[in-house]
């Protein structure tokens, strides 16, 4: 491809994007974006960058459904993904970009033209990771859109990947109304619904793979033509032949799979890459290792055994006799060949059967197809599957297109789904039996377990489990616990000297309970605070803070004692916290009290002196 004004990219060779990735060299360049041999120079390793073309990065809407895209696809979890390690946009140049590992190797573009033809065993091989990548993709909910050999990249180490996954998405996307040289979807793979209405979903990724496997057994694509616009007519308006009638030795289940996988009706193809990848294990089991393919050009010769046939001696020079003998001879070598060839056939091929397909169908769907086919149906238990849907035959025994006898029995193993386990409910469990409980599921606890302070969960117990309680994960997955520090400790302030309610109000505003306890004073006024305990340092949330207020001075009221007797006046008095002191007035009997000082009723602090007068 050659570089233009809109696509300057040799001249970032050697930049530094965000001032982190300094671009070495081109690696590739497409329609969509330039791929460059990068160092990370903060991790110090080698990567791979993908920069988006200045056409698409200067769209809003691109950049932005590009993030969101390259995020989903990060998330993608399996080997046979080539892995996203960041993405951006260039502060300086404005260019968004990708990180990805870098897989050193070929793509399967590369090894079609330095191969050629593949034989079958060798492309199931190769189609094999690619429908693993696709099967997680479409469990994740992520199309791929844009399957094609240069997007399946061939490790040196043996490793297959498939790389590019929601950049197309991100493209068609774009407000972009004209971009020079892009198509989105290579059109020599693009499905019918894609050509016709542009929609694409798992079944658009599975038509994709299907001609991709097509290439591999062939050599070419099953259209060409002059123009993208004539390919895509095809698309539209033919079905893919099988590989067979292009080149000789395909098998017949790998070649009816590929016909399946292709057609133009989206609901007759597997319904996304786990059911296209459960069909495909299925046919790899019955492939030999080594299968050369044969061009059309070529003739295998059939080899059939031969019957020689008695020579009969000529009538004139042999006696009549002879001549009888011989014919009847010639009549009994050939009833027993044909004995020998009817008992064969019975033995054989009359006495067997093929065995239908029923992968990736319901139980009911399955039976009804076997039963039709004159076999009986058995059902052996339920297993845990990634890629087939729950409630569908993940296995057959004899598996598809095997040999079976006729009224013979078919054991069908049905999908549980994926093996999920729910996370225990561990929360106030100490770290011991939390993790029990964690492995009795199936999961295991994740390294280094963070903790925090707790109001209401005690020291070392489990606060909260990332996932929470119940949620469904494959079987080893870590769970990250959380546990508690206790309560937090709180700094006590000194409100001593404060009215009672706003030393109450600041106490509790930290989390304190408060507990308050009232004492005279002659010294501090009524309702405030003379104490607290405890006074300084910190304290949990939660503790209790004690304090002391004042309820101002202790105030009697004189009682009235007047016409009483000294004695008792003197205990009425003694009872009231006051203290007597008798005074008897000259010229009186002694027997009665006549006043007080202070007069009766007035409020005198307790312990007070009272004199009374006794006359």
């Amino acid at each position: 491809m050659e570089t233009t004004a809109e696509d300057a990219t040799p001249t970032l060779v050697g930049r530094l994007l965000d001032d982190r990735y300094r671009l070495e060299s081109v690696i590739a360049r497409g329609g969509m974006a330039t791929v460059f041999l990068a160092t990370d120079t903060r991790l110090d390793r080698t990567v791979a960058v993908k920069v988006m073309h200045r056409a698409l990065a200067d769209d809003p809407e691109f950049v932005r459904r590009f993030t969101r895209e390259a995020q989903a696809s990060a998330k993608l979890s399996t080997p046979e993904v080539v892995a996203i390690h960041d993405q951006g946009t260039d502060r300086e140049t404005g260019l968004a970009y990708l990180v990805m590992e870098h897989v050193r190797g070929i793509n399967l573009r590369q090894l079609l033209l330095e191969r050629g033809v593949l034989s079958p065993a060798r492309a199931v091989s190769l189609v094999e990771p690619v429908l693993r990548a696709l099967a997680a993709a479409h469990t994740a909910g992520l199309v791929h859109r844009d399957v094609k050999p240069e997007n399946v990249l061939l490790a040196d180490d043996g490793r297959v990947k498939v790389a590019d996954f929601g950049l197309a998405r991100a493209v068609e996307t774009s407000n972009l109304t004209q971009t020079t040289g892009l198509l989105i979807g290579t059109v020599a793979y693009l499905a019918p619904e894609q050509v016709e209405s542009g929609t694409a979903d798992a079944r658009t990724d599975v038509y994709a793979a299907g001609v991709l496997l097509w290439e591999l057994l062939t050599g070419t694509p099953p259209y060409s033509g002059d123009s993208p616009l004539s390919v895509a007519y095809k698309h539209v308006n033919d079905d893919v032949p099988a590989p067979s009638s292009a080149v000789e030795g395909i098998p017949a289940d790998l070649d009816a799979l590929v016909v399946r996988a292709t057609r133009r009706d989206p609901d007759a193809r597997p319904r996304d890459g786990g059911a296209f990848l459960a069909e495909l294990l299925a046919v790899k089991d019955g492939l030999p290792s080594v299968a050369p393919a044969l061009s059309r050009a070529d003739h295998p010769t059939l080899v059939v055994p031969r019957v020689d046939r008695p020579v009969l001696p000529a009538a004139a020079s042999k006696p009549r006799r002879k001549r009888r003998t011989g014919l009847i001879a010639a009549v009994l070598v050939l009833v027993l060949a044909l004995l020998a060839l009817g008992g064969g056939y019975y033995l054989g091929s009359y006495r067997y059967t093929s065995t239908p397909s029923v992968l990736t169908r319901s139980l009911t769907d399955a039976s009804r197809t076997l039963q039709k086919a004159g076999l009986k149906v058995t059902r052996g238990p339920d297993q845990f599957s990634e890629t087939v849907t729950r409630g569908t035959v993940m296995r057959q025994t004899p598996k598809p297109t095997g040999r079976i006898l006729k009224g013979g029995t078919v054991t069908l193993v049905l999908s549980r789904g994926p093996d999920r386990r729910g996370v225990p409910a561990v929360v106030g469990k100490d770290l011991a039996t939390a993790t029990a409980a964690l492995r009795a599921a199936g999961l295991v606890v994740a390294p280094n377990p963070s903790s925090e302070f707790s109001d209401t969960v005690a020291k070392g117990l489990v606060i909260r489990t990332d996932p929470t309680p119940g949620t469904r994960l494959k079987p080893g997955t870590a769970v990250r616990l959380v546990l508690s520090k206790g309560r937090q400790p709180v700094p006590v302030p000194n409100v001593t000297g404060q009215k009672q309610t706003v030393a109450e109000q600041t106490l509790h505003g930290l989390g304190f309970v408060v507990t308050v306890q009232q004492v005279f004073s002659d010294t501090v006024p009524k309702g405030m605070v003379t104490d607290q305990s405890p006074s300084a340092g910190t304290a949990d949330k939660g503790s209790r803070i004690t304090l002391t207020v004042s309820k101002g001075p202790d105030i009697v009221a004189v009682p009235d004692v007047r016409g009483d007797s000294p004695d008792t006046a003197a205990s009425k008095l003694t009872a009231t916290g006051l203290v007597p002191r008798r005074f008897d007035v000259p010229g009186g009997t002694g027997s009665l009290v006549a006043t007080t000082d202070p007069g009766h009723g007035k409020k005198v602090k307790r312990g007070s002196t009272v004199t009374f007068y006794v006359i």
